[in-house]
């Protein structure tokens, strides 16, 4: 069996659709929740504009994500290339897809993150995504 080529997530957010995308793009709330389980973002760079790019590094174990942005519409649509730098073994190039949806005072995220270029394991890419969202989850539930 193969294992599917993209990872696509849908979570709602108690919180209105600017925070949610404010907690997403604004490099002082990414440090706040960005990364998988234990993994916490040390550092982070965002120049959100098509064309801009974005940098992070997540502990332990200085790993370093890049990329580009593709599309930026405020709140409601994030497009960006992604790539490990280094500390993952998984340096393929791949789109990250984010919409923000308006549910009246509550924000749904639709992700969609596909475009792998060459094989290797996604399924580790849907596991890290879903617990970096329960973080979102919790650190828009403590933000005012």
């Amino acid at each position: 069996m193969s294992e599917p080529a993209f990872v696509r997530l849908v979570e709602v957010f108690d919180a209105p659709r600017e925070r949610v995308f404010a907690a997403w793009t604004e490099p002082e709330r990414l440090k706040r929740w960005w990364g998988p389980g234990a993994f916490r973002t040390t550092e982070a760079e965002v120049d959100l504009r098509p064309g801009g790019r974005y940098a992070l590094t997540l502990e332990p174990g200085a790993m370093h994500l890049a990329g580009e942005f593709r599309e930026v519409v405020p709140p409601e649509r994030l497009v960006y290339t992604w790539r490990w730098v280094s500390g993952v073994p998984d340096t393929r190039e791949s789109l990250v897809t984010v919409e923000f949806r308006e549910l009246g005072g509550s924000t749904e995220v639709v992700l969609l993150h596909d475009n792998f270029a060459g094989p290797g394991p996604v399924d580790m890419y849907g596991a890290g995504w879903a617990s970096g969202l329960e973080k979102l989850g919790a650190h828009l539930g403590g933000e005012p």
